[in-house]
């Protein structure tokens, strides 16, 4: 649905964005992450047509953004960070102006604008003025706007940019709703916790240059290729326990955390099952009280693969 090759945007010596390289599948949920001014606008803009690169190629939904770009627009719903309103309108009306933009009309214009006020779920907003909405009812407004053409391929820029933590977790569920429904979604943030349970791939940007493109489980693997886990046993024989511990052939190190009272384990590189460690304490008579793989979120991620390097 989306593939670039060797996407490039200059300005003078500056490098907005080096030979990017990607490819989405139809269906799937693109986290695309990195800091401010790594090149996750000029990307989406470059895809949407809006800007054109310095040089390289880019194809959604089988079309070049050089060759076709109307078709492009066709089968694209972009969202900017922030977008302008028209402050004398009602919610409805500015709905229904931009799908005759869209060439939608009648009756069929009325039905599809009550279709995605439901969706983005502001149809008890109906009537109001849009100036009189919250950030995050503006915020869904605009995503509504975006799918009145039921475009194929969604390009949402920073879409929780700005809100509070109750709207997030609403368009959170608002992005769930989407990927339901199919929809190729690429979606730019620097909020990583938000993305974490909505995308089934990420690239990490930085500095204009792609350092990672895949899933998340493999980039987890790139990050932390020495799993981790956190051991805990009873009657207060911690110690004991790690002396034990550090001399198992799959252990590297033994180290006491405290969130709950435990022992941090590293293991070494390629050890799946942590089950030999839970045999060898209950053999030697300790009672175990946990025994569980240290998670690693999208945070230790993007700090483990990027340099912290802004444009």
């Amino acid at each position: 649905m989306i593939e670039t090759r060797d996407l490039t945007k200059t300005y003078g010596d500056l490098y907005a964005l080096n030979r990017l390289t990607l490819k989405l599948e139809p269906g799937d949920v693109y986290g695309f992450i990195g800091p401010n001014g790594a090149g996750k606008t000029t990307t989406m803009r470059i895809l949407a047509t809006l800007l054109n690169p310095t040089w390289g190629e880019g194809f959604v939904c089988g079309h070049s953004i050089h060759t076709n770009p109307r078709e492009i627009r066709r089968a694209v719903g972009y969202m900017p960070d922030f977008f302008g309103v028209y402050d004398d309108m009602k919610v409805i009306e500015y709905l229904e102006f931009f799908a005759s933009a869209y060439r939608i009309g009648g009756e069929a214009r009325r039905r599809k604008c009550d279709e995605v006020l439901d969706l983005v779920d502001l149809a008890f907003k109906r009537e109001a003025l849009v100036t009189s909405l919250s950030r995050g009812m503006t915020q869904r407004l605009g995503l509504a706007r975006v799918l009145l053409h039921d475009p194929q391929v969604l390009l949402l820029d920073e879409p929780a940019s700005g809100l509070d933590p109750r709207a997030r977790i609403e368009m959170r569920r608002l992005l769930k709703k989407l990927r339901g429904l199919g929809k190729t979604i690429m979606i730019s943030s620097h909020i990583l916790p938000e993305l974490a349970d909505i995308c089934n791939k990420i690239g990490i940007i930085e500095k204009g240059q792609l350092l990672f493109n895949g899933d998340v489980a493999e980039a987890i693997r790139q990050v932390r290729q020495n799993p981790v886990v956190r051991v805990g046993v009873a009657d207060g024989r911690d110690r004991e326990a790690a002396d034990l511990l550090e001399k198992h052939p799959s252990v590297l190190s033994v180290e006491p955390c405290n969130d709950p009272p435990c022992l941090r384990v590293t293991l070494a590189q390629g050890t799946i099952d942590p089950g030999p460690l839970a045999d060898a304490l209950v053999g030697a008579g300790f009672r175990l009280r946990l025994l569980m793989e240290e998670e690693i979120d999208l945070e230790d991620v993007f700090l483990g693969i990027t340099k912290g390097i802004t444009s």
